[in-house]
């Protein structure tokens, strides 16, 4: 999917919300655990009670890759069951060097018919520049993260050896770095929801690019603040919520519960668009 169109979706649904399937076999509601497939059947079921909500789903691989083959086989029929309609992330958090960036890649937008994957820029150019040579699909990049852990590495200071000029954290001089790498048409920057008081002057340095932004719901971020501080001409945000919608409800409701928690941010969302 390209940018026109994302925007569109946008547009047209009246909502950047994302949501987020990282499903926990051992969260799934007991009912479901006697099918073929619970995790799918799950999956299956928030789709349907979120699709009319949402312009995006975001899988993350984890939680099917730890149940081996058969996770993996959930998680494909998860793909394919999500509307053409929606924008595909793949929560995935790849980057190796360049030959096998290039085989993720190929996993990602060949093999299986996502739009975008997350990647760690950590190894530099050469680990992301084969997911950008594929058209109309996205490299979402760590920008700033909201874990604990992101100060360790990510709020450092990075001296210069030029005079006169100040020091830049980490997170700046990657978002600054990647950003010449590709385009605001194929590259998007995730930026936690918890960091809202950096979205300004995240703006100031990426002004034109998407950001995929977690951590609104079950981790405290807010939405508000969110689209004050990180919307752009385009909109230029996808929010994701996974556990505030997905595991609303443990009983047989889930699904009911997911449908008016993700309506409910919808229609927030829709307030802040301009």
């Amino acid at each position: 999917m390209n940018r026109s169109k994302l925007v569109q979706q946008i547009r047209t649904k009246q909502n950047y919300l994302c949501v987020g399937l990282d499903t926990d076999i051992t969260k799934i509601p007991k009912h479901l655990l006697d099918t073929a497939d619970p995790v799918f059947e799950f999956n299956k079921a928030i789709i349907d009670a979120t699709k009319d909500y949402c312009v995006s789903y975001k899988i993350n691989t984890a939680f099917y890759e730890s149940q081996g083959m058969k996770g993996w086989e959930s998680m494909e029929k998860t793909l394919y069951y999500i509307p053409e309609t929606h924008f595909k992330i793949a929560d995935a958090k790849r980057g190796d060097i360049g030959n096998t960036s290039a085989q993720y890649a190929k996993t990602f937008f060949e093999v299986l018919p996502f739009d975008a994957v997350t990647i760690a820029p950590y190894m530099g150019e050469d680990s992301v520049r084969p997911f950008l040579e594929y058209e109309n699909k996205w490299s979402i990049v760590l920008g700033l993260t909201s874990n604990a852990g992101g100060n360790d590495f990510q709020q450092l200071f990075v001296q210069t050896k030029a005079e006169g000029i100040p020091e830049k954290r980490l997170y700046e001089k990657v978002l600054e770095k990647v950003a010449s790498w590709g385009t605001p048409e194929n590259l998007m920057f995730v930026v936690g929801a918890t960091r809202a008081n950096d979205l300004e002057h995240i703006r100031s340095i990426i002004p034109e690019h998407f950001l995929l932004v977690p951590g609104v719901g079950a981790q405290g971020g807010s939405l508000e603040e969110v689209s004050k501080f990180g919307m752009n001409h385009d909109c230029g945000l996808l929010v994701n919520a996974s556990r505030a919608i997905i595991f609303a409800s443990s009983g047989i409701d889930f699904a009911k519960q997911a449908t008016i928690i993700s309506e409910g941010y919808r229609n927030e969302m829709s307030g802040y668009l301009r």
